[in-house]
């Protein structure tokens, strides 16, 4: 019984590889076709490329932080505040 298992998993998984070798090659020939109409068409072959700014993420953040200070919320306690607690002795 665990050798079917094994089995149909096996091919499961290279199923699953045929499919993402199928994609990556339609996405090869795909690039390949746009690389050929620039060449035919004389326009230059601008790259795939994702804008990112890495400092992005920490500025939002920190613009998150800056306007959470300036909410209108009350005031978090201090842990020494707690009244309903006897420390362990």
């Amino acid at each position: 019984m665990t050798y079917l298992v094994r089995f149909f998993l096996i091919i499961a998984g290279l199923i699953f590889a045929a499919s993402l070798m199928v994609v990556m090659l339609f996405l090869l020939a795909l690039w390949g076709i746009r690389a050929i109409w620039c060449k035919l068409t004389g326009r230059p072959l601008v790259p795939f490329e994702m804008r990112m700014n890495p400092r992005a993420g920490f500025e939002q953040v920190f613009r998150r932080a800056d306007r959470g200070a300036a909410d209108d919320k009350p005031p978090r306690r201090r842990l020494d505040d707690v009244t309903d607690v006897e420390p362990k002795r």
